[in-house]
Parts: C-alpha cells; sequence; structure tokens
C-alpha cells in the first residue's frame, strides 16, 4: 500500500468515526400511543436524553397526536366523519386515559393526584420543558390528514411532516424508540 493509499484509508475511518460520534448525540422517537402514562414514559425519556445533550426528536403519530392537540379546536369546514373523530378523541395532554385501570376516566385523575404528592412534573408541563430545551416534535402529516386535524389544532411550535423526516431523523440517531 502506497502513503497516498493508507492517507486515504485513514481519512475515511476518521470521517465514519467523526460520524459516529455526531450520531451519539440524537434520539429519535416514535410516539404513536395517545395513553397517558406512555406518553408519560416518551417524555420522560425525552427530557432526561436532553438533560443529556442529546439532540431528540419526536414523531408523533396515530393516537399519540391526542397529546399534542389543543384543549379546544374549531371544526368548522371538516366532513363529518372528521368532526366524530375529533369529537370522540382526547384533546391535549390533560385529557389522555390511562393505557391500564382508566376507571372511566378516573384512574388519569388518581396518577395526577398520585404524582402532584410525590412532586412528579405533570405531562403537560414535561411537554413545555422538553420543548423549551430543544425538543423538535414531527406530527405526522398523513395521520392528521386521515384523522381531520389541522396544524393550527396543535401546540405551537409543532412541525408536520411525513415518513421522510422519521427515517432522515432515525438514520441519524444511534437510538430509535418507538412508545
Amino acid at each position: 500500500m502506497s502513503n497516498e493509499d493508507i492517507s486515504k484509508r485513514v481519512s475515511e475511518i476518521e470521517q465514519r468515526v467523526e460520524k459516529l460520534e455526531v450520531n451519539r448525540k440524537n434520539l429519535t422517537m416514535v410516539l404513536f400511543s395517545g395513553d397517558f402514562d406512555k406518553v408519560m414514559a416518551a417524555f420522560i425519556v425525552a427530557n432526561g436524553a436532553i438533560a443529556m445533550g442529546k439532540e431528540v426528536t419526536m414523531f408523533v403519530t396515530f393516537w399519540g397526536l391526542d397529546a399534542i392537540k389543543k384543549p379546544s379546536m374549531n371544526t368548522a369546514g371538516r366532513s363529518f366523519l372528521e368532526k366524530m373523530v375529533l369529537w370522540m378523541r382526547p384533546k391535549g395532554p390533560k385529557k389522555l386515559g390511562t393505557s391500564k385501570m382508566n376507571f372511566a376516566g378516573i384512574g388519569p385523575k388518581l396518577f395526577m393526584y398520585m404524582m402532584g404528592k410525590k412532586k412528579v412534573e405533570p405531562l403537560h408541563s414535561l411537554i413545555d420543558i422538553a420543548m423549551e430545551y430543544g425538543l423538535k416534535i414531527i406530527a405526522c402529516q398523513m395521520s392528521m390528514d386521515v384523522m381531520g386535524i389541522r396544524k393550527e389544532d396543535l401546540l405551537d411550535n409543532i412541525e408536520v411532516g411525513g415518513v421522510a423526516a422519521f427515517l432522515s431523523s432515525a438514520y441519524d440517531s444511534t437510538t430509535t424508540l418507538f412508545v
């Protein structure tokens, strides 16, 4: 091997190592559950990763969109089915049900009470904190279209994108989580 070949090979290895080092700073999450406990876990993990200096992207799709909706929305100009889906689904993080022990809506209230007693940050606050410190949230355009959700129905500073946005972020991350 010539010196030029060795130099080229070393340069290629350095570039690969540099890319790996950059990727160690990234976490991509897919949030497709709208269950209070699962959404809570996702935002606890996101805040923990941000605190560790990682860049975090959360791709929110299907029922996960309930967690990032505003508490009220205007349904004017939507089809009957879109209005029905919006009417039947929770609006925002304070209205989510739990995956287990929901008890007709009492379960989440019980958990929130117990979390308050233990000084655990409430879900809506975890979302605000994560976004304030750099969490990038991308709402799935296709899921929004199917469910009749518009960008103005979502919390402020939420991006809208497709699966390519998720894949691009996941490709640049060393860790991808599905919740």
